[in-house]
């Protein structure tokens, strides 16, 4: 089994303190976000993999010399602002962060992704591309791959239209974005590739590749896992993961986020989570039927 920590909300951001206990207890509950009174357990032995999904890795970089198990970083590192990303954390502190994981891990293990990539008239093609170059400097010899996607029509990004004032995308635009990145990263000895994107961009020099692959996975864990059956995007071929997160958690509040699409429920959710519960929110009820998982 592979753990994704989590695509739902930050965990190890806010909630690293509840994740540890439950690495302690030995399992973890998983409320099913389509049907509420059905609960996942998993136990911690079932682990094959831990893949850390994170604006902010700091809180678990004392707690990585314990795991027994392998671990990887998706590290989510843009250069958007407070306007887009509220309660983000110093972006110097990040890389500073990164670096520290790649000393522990190795720079195999330790993935950056520059997403999701918009246009506005503050953030325009050549903005982006000088944050990706700085970005790139900073973290030479630090990491091998970048990942990089495109902003999605999701409902959390059409309520804050008015925020993101989004421009499309043309295709001069997907050209010099290509081009300017791909040569970028070569020049700092780093590939860079899309995330379910239809277009990988790899006319102008991204690798075709995916960001927990089949390949990565195997050298890792010595076992062969199945496609990741995706509900949104159909062109994600990473391998299948167990989510243990929630949505409607993430106090990062940004504008673009697919997984916060109520700021009621979330203000409701990080009241209702204890770091004493099994899961993330709430508490084990009497009548949620709980099923072990296995795989």
């Amino acid at each position: 089994m592979i753990l994704n920590i989590s695509g739902r909300t930050d965990i190890i951001a806010f909630y690293t303190p509840w994740f540890i206990n439950r690495l302690k207890a030995g399992f973890i509950d998983v409320r099913n976000p389509f049907y509420p009174k059905l609960v996942q357990r998993i136990d911690i032995e079932d682990v094959d993999l831990y893949v850390f999904c994170t604006k902010n890795p700091h809180p678990i970089i004392p707690y990585l010399k314990y795991f027994k198990k392998p671990i990887i970083f998706q590290i989510t590192l843009t250069s958007y602002q407070k306007d887009i990303e509220p309660n983000v954390i110093d972006k110097r502190k990040i890389i500073k962060d990164i670096q520290v994981i790649s000393q522990i891990l190795g720079k195999e293990r330790v993935f950056v992704r520059y997403d999701p990539i918009f246009l506005n008239d503050k953030y325009t093609i050549d903005y982006h591309i000088k944050a990706f170059r700085k970005l790139c400097y900073l973290l030479n010899g630090y990491i091998s791959r970048i990942i990089v996607s495109f902003i999605d029509d999701y409902k959390n990004v059409r309520r804050n239209m008015d925020v993101l004032k989004l421009k499309n995308f043309t295709n001069e635009d997907f050209k010099k974005i290509g081009l300017a990145f791909s040569s970028i990263a070569a020049n700092n000895h780093m590939t860079v590739q899309t995330c379910s994107e239809y277009n990988r961009l790899t006319e102008y020099g991204f690798i075709e590749d995916d960001c927990v692959s089949k390949s990565l996975v195997y050298t890792l864990t010595g076992k062969k896992y199945p496609k990741w059956q995706s509900r949104n995007n159909k062109y994600c071929n990473c391998v299948k993961m167990v989510d243990i997160g929630a949505y409607n958690t993430c106090p990062n509040y940004c504008k673009y986020c697919y997984a916060n699409y109520d700021e009621a429920k979330i203000e409701d959710n990080i009241k209702n989570h204890h770091t004493n519960s099994t899961m993330l929110t709430k508490y084990l009820e009497s009548d949620d039927e709980v099923r072990v998982r296995k795989n």
